[in-house]
């Protein structure tokens, strides 16, 4: 059973309320601008290309922003704390304990490479050695908590329909390149990457020990059932209706449906109870229908092939250096544009992150969050609450039974800031130092799924569950609890500055606030009621100017070509850009709202309301690939940087009348062409 991978509707931060009078400097460094381009042409440009300039792209990126230096600064803050961990001694089973010998695992580069294949050659021979498809079939159940050759995720979260309760949730899955566009598209740069994936498949079989007639042989393998098993994916595009991702069915439904796929022996082999699967939501029925035509026409030799490849997908990055470059030539250089790899301080430090990541936010919100700034930030929220509310009565086209009911899910907003109030407990965990690295890996793992089994299968939902750990550089919105959770990392520059004034925080972390709020009433969240089930509280005229507006937007963004030949994605980044929009227009009236009585002067020679605008616009300076602009356009919800301000600002009224964008200029459009929406 794969935990679920929950992706967050945006990438932000937090930041509390300005009190007027409080700050005083304008926030803004003046060196970021580009003043060679008028801010009517290119707000983009003008507004961050001086940033661009100062901070050209380091070798181990793909994409480096000022987010990007955010999420380093944080990175070294949780290295700080492992490092003094690791120079103290602890008693065995504490959680300092576990942290600091999972860490100096972590660094230890040298016996990994003494090591070699020795922490996965016995599981590998044992694959390699069955003789037929039951004893492999034996094998998968075997090591069922790992899912080797389970090319689909399992997880117990909401049902979309029942919010109060967990169900086992089945989702689509098994494709190594991460969505079907990389095996299906024809144009060059995939086909470059599809032939180049087939490569590195053959180089990784080889460095595992296997020959070059064998690597080559079982690289096909993977690489065909991959192929079939993306033609019966959805794309990322399809993926975003939440209404047909949900097919609830019986266990028996699901047999006699996919008769080739044992689901009912792999959960009963993970500890899962028969009583908590009897009902599940398979979110994508035709992939499970052709997945399990796959299944019963696989030979013994192809399931090994799978088996095999998992198991080198799932160790690659915590063996030998020969086998981690290998793997980052392909993932980092190849399909991302990246030169080297991270130090190894970094790496480790995320790799302990990834394992015991509560456990370090805990101490990192000890040692670097004041609960003053939690504080502020509810006020924050708050405020942008009020102003959301006055932007959805401000709707013509909607009705008022509409407006009611996204006043009533406005008011439930469930608010997460900084940290959990109750954190993971880590004494079932083990970390053994005599072991590899690897084997302490799998533990973690191991830890994870039992921990979830425990805590969800059979059980309601726990709303004060976090998705996302407290130092982490980011923020989301949940629908199924109707939540908005904005962890501590985030709550720095480039997004909140104490000394700055109230327009440069409004444009930065306010527009990330109100970018969460928006994502309830986004074209997925829409459908999501108060209470976070999935049910339509819309009349049927308001659905319709509701999609009419959004198509106009989705179009808007079609039409972008951010390279030569290759366009955004707009239906695709629907939900994100709908979200910059009613961002950048409930911050916006948050910050008017925040300043009637005392209006802000001009600084650096901008207004309040320039301020406003190249606040958010510097949130979003970066450099970036070729190789990681085609990755993002096929991966990515997110508009890209460029594209998240030259994209949303011309359809923001206030930035024509703040910097007196006209007729001509190339930041314009007509004011029928503009989104009007929240």
């Amino acid at each position: 059973m794969n935990m679920k991978n929950f992706l967050p509707m945006l990438m932000f931060v937090t930041a509390p309320v300005m009190g007027v009078d409080a700050q005083n400097q304008s926030g803004l460094d003046l060196s970021n601008l580009d003043r060679s381009v008028k801010p009517v042409d290119d707000f983009y440009q003008f507004a961050t290309g001086g940033w661009q300039k100062n901070h050209p792209l380091p070798a181990a990126y793909s994409r480096y922003g000022s987010f990007d230096m955010l999420q380093e600064n944080v990175n070294k803050q949780v290295n700080s704390i492992l490092t003094t961990l690791s120079k103290k001694k602890y008693k065995a089973g504490t959680t300092e304990r576990k942290l600091s010998d999972f860490y100096k695992l972590a660094l230890d580069s040298a016996r990994r490479d003494r090591e070699g294949l020795a922490p996965v050659k016995p599981l590998l021979d044992e694959i390699e050695t069955a003789p037929n498809i039951k004893s492999l079939r034996d094998l998968q159940l075997k090591y069922a908590d790992f899912g080797y050759g389970v090319p689909f995720g399992m997880y117990f979260g909401a049902d979309e329909k029942n919010v109060t309760m967990n169900i086992l949730t089945l989702s689509q899955g098994g494709l190594t390149l991460g969505q079907k566009d990389w095996y299906v598209n024809n144009d060059k740069a995939t086909v470059a990457i599809r032939e180049a994936y087939q490569r590195h498949i053959v180089r990784m079989f080889r460095l595992y020990g296997f020959s070059e007639t064998q690597a080559e042989a079982k690289a096909k393998a993977v690489f065909r059932f991959e192929t079939m098993l993306a033609l019966v994916s959805k794309s990322n595009t399809e993926l975003r209706d939440p209404q047909a991702n949900y097919n609830k069915m019986t266990l028996k439904q699901f047999e006699e449906n996919y008769p080739n796929i044992p689901l009912a022996a792999l959960t009963e082999a993970q500890g899962v109870k028969p009583e908590y699967i009897q009902d599940m939501n398979v979110c994508q029925p035709a992939f499970f229908t052709g997945l399990d035509r796959l299944s019963s026409m696989l030979t013994a030799d192809e399931l090994k092939a799978l088996m095999e490849w998992d198991v080198i997908m799932n160790s690659a990055s915590y063996l030998s250096s020969e086998i981690r470059e290998a793997n980052f030539d392909f993932f980092g250089k190849t399909m991302s544009g990246r030169k080297v790899d991270y130090p190894l301080w970094k790496r480790a430090t995320t790799q302990v992150e990834k394992a015991m990541g509560e456990a370090l936010g805990k101490m990192y919100c000890e040692r670097f969050f004041p609960a003053s700034s939690k504080r502020m930030m509810e006020e924050l929220v708050r405020n942008l609450q009020v102003s959301l509310g006055q932007r959805i009565d401000a709707q013509t086209w909607m009705s008022d039974s509409t407006k009611a009911n996204a006043h009533k899910k406005l008011d439930k907003f469930y608010v997460k800031i900084g940290y959990p109030d109750k954190w993971t407990d880590y004494s079932k965990l083990t970390i053994d130092p005599s072991k590899s690295f690897y084997e302490n890996v799998l533990n973690t793992r191991r830890f994870a799924l039992k921990k979830m089994i425990a805590d969800k299968a059979g059980k309601p939902v726990d709303r004060d569950e976090w998705y996302m750990t407290p130092q982490t550089v980011n923020a989301y919105y949940n629908p199924t609890t109707n939540e908005i959770c904005f962890p501590a990392g985030i709550l720095q520059r480039p997004f909140f500055d104490p000394k700055a004034d109230a327009a440069f925080n409004y444009g930065a972390i306010g527009v990330v606030i109100g970018h969460e709020m928006t994502h309830g009433f986004d074209d997925q969240g829409r459908q999501y009621d108060a209470e976070g089930n999935l049910h339509d509280w819309w009349t049927a005229s308001d659905a319709a100017g509701f999609n009419k507006r959004a198509k106009l937007y989705s179009d808007f963004f079609d039409a972008i070509e951010v390279l030569p030949g290759l366009h955004s994605n707009g239906r695709f980044t629907l939900g994100e850009n709908l979200a910059n929009h009613g961002g950048l227009q409930v911050a916006f009236n948050a910050l008017k709202n925040a300043t009637a009585s005392k209006p802000l002067a001009v600084k650096d020679g901008f207004t309040p309301e320039q301020r406003f605008f190249l606040a958010y616009a510097g949130v979003w300076g970066q450099n970036i690939t070729e190789k990681e602009i085609r990755n993002r356009v096929k991966r990515d919800p997110h508009a890209l940087g460029k594209w998240r301000v030259d994209g949303a600002l011309p359809h923001i009224d206030a930035f024509y009348e703040a910097f007196g964008v006209k007729k001509g200029d190339k930041m314009y459009i007509p004011e029928n062409e503009r989104l009007q929406l929240w």
